[in-house]
């Protein structure tokens, strides 16, 4: 309330000058006349009754209006219909001003959404397309075997990855974004990831283990499953040697978490909050130089939609675990 007073005396202080200008002026002619001092006194509290009678309408009629426009705030984003109706030619201007720029400001989110669309459609074609490539060559090389079959299969894979990183991309913030939940058994999402990256783990000899997972948890198979596949892809890229394990973490408190844990080079403390960032890399991407900053990135945004938290503990030299929560709130219709 003080603040609005102040702005209430801000808004007429003109006025209020010209009233104070107006009683010195009339202070001054009375002196000049030698009028009684009672004169003066009086023709003064005359003025300032009216002027707390003008206070009291005034005030409450500029606190309603003040409170109109901040409600306004979260509302004229959408439509103009809500808009007070004008007191003054000035505020007739005003909104005239305000329409303008609301139909250009919508003009221009028209136009950014249609390129935005017309952007997507482009690369969600491009890496539907790209797929058939992909395939052939994949036919091709085993229709081929030689020595270098395998190395190049595994470059093969990863552009199919990155492909599929592509489509996610696209597809994680649009309107049409297929979640689908259900009770699946935890086990049969992972074990396709780890199927679709053994190839990986035989060609680096690194040893995986796999606990017992037979736990039901309410999520969208797909859109986990590719979460999953991104975390085992970095776990084998910063593994050069050693083993991955994937086990269920149960404590009381926190409640159950999936945990995929390797034992590579590890995260920089100094890296570990910012990993999540979009295009992000940290001091061992920047060494590899090939690493884009999005899959974890894209992984957070995916985990967020699905309403499980995701934590990563690391120590440099030891390994990785990451933590990717299975408990999440269940909304019941009432």
């Amino acid at each position: 309330m003080k603040q609005l007073f102040c702005a209430y005396f801000r808004k007429n202080r003109n006025w209020l000058a010209l009233v104070v200008l107006c009683a010195l002026i009339f202070s001054m002619v009375f002196s000049l006349y030698d009028l009684p001092v009672e004169s003066v006194t009086y023709a003064t509290l005359l003025c300032g009754f009216v002027a707390v009678i003008f206070f009291s309408f005034s005030f409450p009629r500029f606190v309603k209006r003040h409170r109109q426009l901040a409600d306004l705030q979260d509302r004229i984003t959408v439509d103009l219909q809500h808009l007070p109706q004008p007191k003054n030619a000035i505020e007739e201007r005003y909104q005239e001003l305000i329409k303008i720029l609301f139909e250009h400001q919508a003009e221009l989110n028209f136009k950014a959404d249609k390129t935005r669309q017309e952007l997507d459609d482009y690369y969600t074609l491009w890496a539907h397309q790209i797929k058939t490539p992909i395939a052939a060559l994949g036919l091709l090389l085993q229709d081929q075997p030689s020595s270098q079959t395998t190395e190049l299969y595994l470059e093969l894979f990863k552009i199919e990855q990155y492909v599929e990183m592509v489509l996610h991309y696209l597809r994680i913030d649009s309107p049409a974004s297929d979640f689908v939940f259900q009770r699946y058994n935890l086990e049969d999402i992972v074990r396709p990831a780890v199927r679709k990256y053994a190839r990986m783990f035989i060609q680096r000899k690194i040893g995986l283990t796999v606990r017992e997972l037979n736990q039901e948890v309410l999520t969208d198979a797909k859109w986990l499953g590719y979460v999953i596949e991104q975390v085992l892809s970095n776990a084998v890229k910063y593994t050069p040697e050693g083993s991955i394990t994937i086990y269920l973490d149960d404590t009381p408190s926190q409640g159950q978490f999936l945990v995929i844990e390797d034992s590579g080079w590890g995260i920089a403390p100094e890296d570990l909050p910012r990993i999540f960032e979009k295009g992000f890399t940290g001091y061992r991407g920047r060494i590899d130089q090939k690493s884009t900053g999005i899959g974890l990135y894209l992984c957070k945004l995916i985990l967020d939609k699905l309403s499980h938290p995701i934590q990563v503990e690391s120590v440099v030299g030891k390994g990785t675990q990451v933590k990717i929560g299975l408990n999440r709130v269940e909304l019941q219709a009432k």
